[in-house]
């Protein structure tokens, strides 16, 4: 997954699809997945004084990177626990991590959180011992990647869209459509950006649900061997027109800076970056929606602080926690009270905080599983270790 400042084997789930087309209206009640019978912390108890975090980088800040930026000293001095960070740079990282048992609470992506589920290594949340949930924006919970049957299995966090980033000075006409970076990208041969993931094939399986109906794909998460054929033959098409693949934000705002790259996926923050060191540089929603992400801390199985780490979800979510990890990281905030509380009072509208109309746009990451996403039985959709077989060979 991607992420700001470092940039970043499925189990066999038991698991069948919900039957929506639409990308954020398939209620986790109709998924059918039977998950392992991990317990629940049914009512909190006093702190244990310590609390181990695995989070994304900009997620869990306590000064060291900036002194002015630290939210994880506010809450150690409210709670009395201590808190240890460690930072990763991508989901499969964070779920081999998350094994270890060394930790109680991880920040986890549509693209980890099943994976995580399905292995026995993180507990259902008891939502009604987080005071802050009651505030969390409604369509960001019981969803397919955060929830099992209604059963929530973390607390949302932030999230945010996969955009078409262009320079003006250079494309024209302005895009509209992925195609600017798929069929069409022979027009900027050597110039184009693509995200560096195996979920990155979503983003090309999403095109063609709307390009190639004959191809049948109603989830870009579930895709059978001949619809993930199709997206595979995409990307290879597009590799010889790509500048670079990419999971460090830094790099590129470099590269859209330079010149190196002059079209491709992107997120708000990287424009935000970019226009602000004078790139000519615009960002869009095609029309055929996008990929994204909806963020999820999860308490580990075997967490040694469970109470410590149910008030480290509860301080995260908060508005105030909330807004300042938003602000930094560059997404849009969970907590709808957290909208008040930015220094920039126009955060909130760039980056589409409770604007449903807006997430009803966004196919949010979700961990491809044999048991068709989309609701199909008659087929077997292949899972992320195919998915990730099928990345190294897109890139060679």
């Amino acid at each position: 997954m991607r992420k700001i400042l470092t940039l970043a084997a499925i189990a066999m789930l038991a698991a069948c699809g919900t039957t929506s087309e639409s990308p954020s209206a398939t209620p986790s009640g109709r998924q059918g997945f039977t998950a392992p019978d991990v317990p629940m912390l049914d009512k909190l108890g006093a702190g244990e004084g310590s609390v181990s975090i695995l989070a994304w980088p900009g997620y869990a800040e306590d000064g060291s990177n900036d002194p002015k930026t630290d939210w994880v000293t506010p809450f150690e001095k409210q709670t009395g626990c201590q808190a240890t960070v460690k930072t990763f740079g991508t989901s499969d990282e964070a779920v081999t991590l998350m094994k270890t048992g060394d930790y109680d609470v991880v920040s986890a992506s549509g693209d980890a959180s099943l994976r995580l589920i399905a292995a026995g290594d993180v507990a259902p949340v008891n939502t009604g011992l987080v005071q802050n949930y009651a505030d969390v924006t409604g369509f960001l919970k019981d969803r397919p990647w955060n929830s099992v049957n209604g059963r929530m299995y973390g607390i949302p966090h932030g999230w945010g869209a996969n955009l078409l980033m262009y320079r003006t000075d250079v494309v024209n006409p302005a895009p509209t459509s992925w195609s600017a970076v798929f069929t069409d990208a022979g027009r900027y041969k050597g110039k184009v950006t693509a995200y560096d993931s195996p979920i990155y094939i979503a983003d090309a399986a999403l095109f063609l649900k709307n390009t190639k109906p004959e191809l049948g794909i109603k989830n870009p998460y579930a895709l059978d061997d001949k619809q993930l054929r199709a997206a595979v033959d995409l990307l290879e098409a597009q590799k010889p027109n790509v500048s670079e693949y990419w999971s460090d934000y830094l790099k590129e705002v470099q590269s859209f800076s330079s010149g190196n790259s002059v079209i491709g996926t992107t997120w708000q923050v990287i424009v935000n970056t970019a226009a602000g060191e004078k790139a000519p540089v615009k960002a869009i929603l095609p029309d055929e929606g996008s990929t994204g992400w909806s963020d999820t801390w999860m308490v580990a199985a075997r967490s040694k602080h469970p109470n410590c780490a149910y008030q480290w979800l509860d301080w995260i979510v908060g508005p105030q926690a909330n807004a300042q990890v938003a602000e930094y990281f560059g997404e849009a905030p969970a907590n709808q009270k957290a909208c008040a509380l930015t220094v920039d009072k126009s955060f909130c509208e760039t980056y589409h905080a409770g604007d449903a109309a807006y997430a009803e746009k966004i196919w949010y990451w979700n961990t491809p599983v044999p048991q068709c996403l989309d609701g199909r039985t008659d087929v077997k959709c292949t899972d992320y270790a195919a998915w990730t077989r099928a990345w190294t060979e897109i890139k060679g």
